[in-house]
This record gives C-alpha cells, sequence and structure tokens, in this order.
C-alpha cells in the first residue's frame, strides 16, 4: 500500500504515514450511546439492520434528523464510549508504527460539539494520534473535504459504504468497519474490528 503520493494539502504530510477515519461506528460506538439516549426518551429499534435512523427507529425522517443533531449536540457526545477494540490498535498503530491520523465526521458545525468531539477522541486515544479534524455539518456528505486528498493513495476507514465510495473516486484505499447494515458489500475489505485492520496495514 502506497503512503507517499502527491499530496494537495495546505501543509505537509507527504512525510507522515496518515490513515483518514470517520469517527461515528468506527472509532466510537455511536449507535450504542445514541441509542441508550433515544431509550431515555421513550424510542425503540424496530429495525436492527437498518442505518437510517428513521428506519431504524420506525419515525419519519424530519423527525430522525432533528434527533441525531440533537444528540450529537447535547453533552452526551462528549462520552461516547470506543467502538469495540479501537483504542488498543489505534495507540499501537500510532505509538509503534508511526501512524497519524486525520479524523473526518459528519457530526455538527456547532463548535462546542465540535470541542466535546476532540475532547472526546483525545481522551480515549490520546492527544497525538489525531493530528487534523474535520467537521462537517450533521450527516454530510465527505466528497468535497476528501477531494484535497485526491493521490496520496491513504487507508480511508468508513462505515458507511457512500462514503467509502467518495473516497475511492478520489484515489483513496477505503476499509468498511463491518455492521449488520452493511454487511452486504462486496467492493471494499469489510473490517470485524480494529485488529483486522492493523493486520491489514502492518503484516
Amino acid at each position: 500500500m502506497k503512503k507517499k503520493g502527491h499530496n494537495m494539502l495546505e501543509y505537509n504530510t507527504q512525510y507522515h504515514k496518515v490513515i483518514l477515519t470517520d469517527a461515528d461506528g468506527v472509532l466510537l460506538n455511536w449507535g450504542y450511546a445514541f441509542d441508550v439516549w433515544m431509550h431515555e426518551k421513550g424510542y425503540r429499534v424496530s429495525d436492527k439492520f437498518a442505518y437510517d435512523i428513521s428506519e431504524l427507529y420506525g419515525i419519519p425522517k424530519a423527525e430522525a434528523k432533528r434527533l441525531v443533531r440533537d444528540f450529537n449536540e447535547s453533552a452526551a457526545v462528549g462520552f461516547i464510549p470506543p467502538l469495540r477494540d479501537a483504542i488498543q490498535y489505534v495507540k499501537k498503530l500510532h505509538e509503534e508504527h508511526g501512524y497519524v491520523f486525520h479524523l473526518i465526521t459528519s457530526l455538527s458545525k456547532d463548535q462546542n460539539a465540535q470541542r466535546l468531539r476532540t475532547m472526546n477522541i483525545q481522551k480515549l486515544f490520546g492527544e497525538t494520534a489525531f493530528e487534523k479534524f474535520i467537521y462537517l455539518d450533521t450527516g454530510a456528505d465527505k466528497d468535497e473535504v476528501l477531494a484535497p486528498y485526491e493521490g496520496t493513495e491513504y487507508v480511508w476507514i468508513e462505515d458507511k459504504v457512500e462514503n467509502a465510495y467518495a473516497g475511492a473516486k478520489v484515489g483513496l484505499e477505503p476499509l468498511v468497519m463491518e455492521h449488520a447494515y452493511n454487511m452486504d458489500c462486496k467492493d471494499f475489505p469489510l473490517m470485524k474490528n480494529w485488529k483486522d485492520i492493523y493486520e491489514f496495514l502492518v503484516d
């Protein structure tokens, strides 16, 4: 896997081993935290295989969109637990193999929510593993922010298959974190956990 290629970013990353990664459903167990929050409000999952929140809880799309934004801009977003074995292997990749991470997340444009997310990530994974944080509006597509990485051939870790395709279009190497809602993905490698990602990168 190539890491050096031409880089159009504003600052110099060509001497780094860089991994681009989503946060929710990849580094953080957003689904669990959101479900706890929804449960407290009286909502119950109706289709556990759905990615779309309106389908997951059997509620109108507008209501689902509002609830996701409310959660992402609540204090709870600063305390989302890690997904599976993320802490062990993110730290291992960074501390033992010199990788750094760029976080690309459609969390919110709310600055307080962004501060809480940054604090959450740094508390779990340390203050040096994540070199860059890119925040988009809640649920926003990632095509535009991935475009500057064209030509780098960096690994791009996602759980949403549409975003994996967006990375592939600019020559990134997508890996998809496996969940019930994306197990039918055939175009990119499915990773059961961060151990799988570690072995893909290092072995």
